[in-house]
């Protein structure tokens, strides 16, 4: 349920609203547009949830059940699109953002070189795993603390912040300590405890779309965060899991209009995890862009051949550079920038 207050209305208002709420036993949700300000209550409690406990309140507009399972991401609740902040511009704006770099962080020298290559062809931020899950627990897992270190490292040298998995509730704290932005991978969509940890944090999380989930599924996930008054939350469509095997997953083109229908929050794509080949990371990333996507997140790295995951996936700095290129013009030609 949503309580629409009156265009205007006092801080007091507004105050004593919330105080009937939470002494009804529900949680307290506030989001403060340009118009309006929309207070949410959700949560369980024995006092019946009626319109008629809060219409009457002084300044009350309107109270409004919210159909969607998915609240707190819905534009009932957040009518204006959320802009998350980052380094110093805002996703979901006019400008396309790119988050570029290697899938597995594997050296210091290796991610700082790689951070200053990918901020002179035009990215935001700098991704990079240093906690790796992989299919196989025999494959390289990442370098841990010392790959988020490095990481910290690149960010003091280039002015990029750092995108990141974090792979468990439990190592949330570690990770914050160094990462401007939590990933939550594909994995891990439906991981509740890492969820709620990634949302009591109040770092920014990017979420990423489970390979089998569908889009109510993803956004049910992002309520988790969201549930915690953690608004900074961003979607990811990286290609989910179908009959075809010429590309590693299946990019969901449609899931990007569609998310940005259904949700205030941000939307950006993964062409490297959704094609698996470098060779159609760009044609992937040129459409996402032209279908609305907010931004990319790519893998780049400096030896491809060498690499010790996703190698086949990852582009050269000289390719990467010729990709942003190429999405600026599509950018501009739909009134964006990049």
């Amino acid at each position: 349920m949503i309580v629409v207050m009156q265009k205007g209305c006092s801080a007091e208002a507004i105050y004593n609203l919330m105080e009937r709420i939470k002494g009804d036993g529900y949680d307290v949700h506030l989001s403060e547009g340009e118009e309006r300000t929309i207070v949410g209550v959700v949560g369980h409690s024995p006092t019946p949830l009626k319109e008629e406990n809060y219409s009457s309140m002084p300044e009350v507009e309107k109270v409004l059940r919210v159909t969607a399972p998915y609240k707190l991401a819905s534009y009932d609740f957040h009518p204006n699109d959320t802009l998350v902040p980052l380094n110093g511009t805002l996703l979901g704006g006019e400008k396309v953002l790119v988050v570029a770099g290697p899938c597995s962080v594997e050296s210091r020298e290796q991610i700082i070189e790689t951070a200053h290559a990918v901020k002179e062809a035009g990215a935001t931020a700098l991704r990079g795993g240093a906690f790796k899950p992989r299919t196989s627990p025999y494959s390289f897992q990442g370098h841990g603390e010392d790959g988020l270190k490095w990481m910290a490292e690149a960010r003091e040298q280039t002015g990029l912040p750092i995108v990141t998995e974090v792979m468990s509730s439990e190592l949330v704290p570690l990770v914050a300590e160094y990462a401007d932005v939590l990933q939550v991978g594909a994995r891990n969509m439906q991981n509740f405890h890492l969820l709620n940890a990634c949302g009591e944090s109040q770092q920014t999380v990017l979420l990423k779309r489970g390979m089998s989930s569908k889009l109510e599924d993803l956004l049910m996930a992002a309520e988790y965060v969201l549930s915690h008054g953690n608004s900074r939350v961003i979607l990811c469509e990286r290609g989910i899991r179908t009959f075809e095997t010429a590309t590693r997953n299946t990019f969901d083109l449609g899931a990007i209009p569609a998310l940005q229908q259904m949700t205030h929050l941000p939307v950006v794509a993964d062409p490297s995890h959704a094609t698996g080949k470098w060779e159609y990371v760009e044609p992937v990333a040129r459409g996402a862009v032209a279908a609305g996507a907010d931004g990319l997140l790519l893998e780049v790295h400096l030896q491809p051949d060498k690499a010790l995951s996703d190698g086949r996936q990852s582009l050269t700095p000289k390719r990467f550079r010729q990709l942003m290129e190429n999405v600026r013009q599509v950018a501009q030609a739909i009134g964006r920038d990049a």
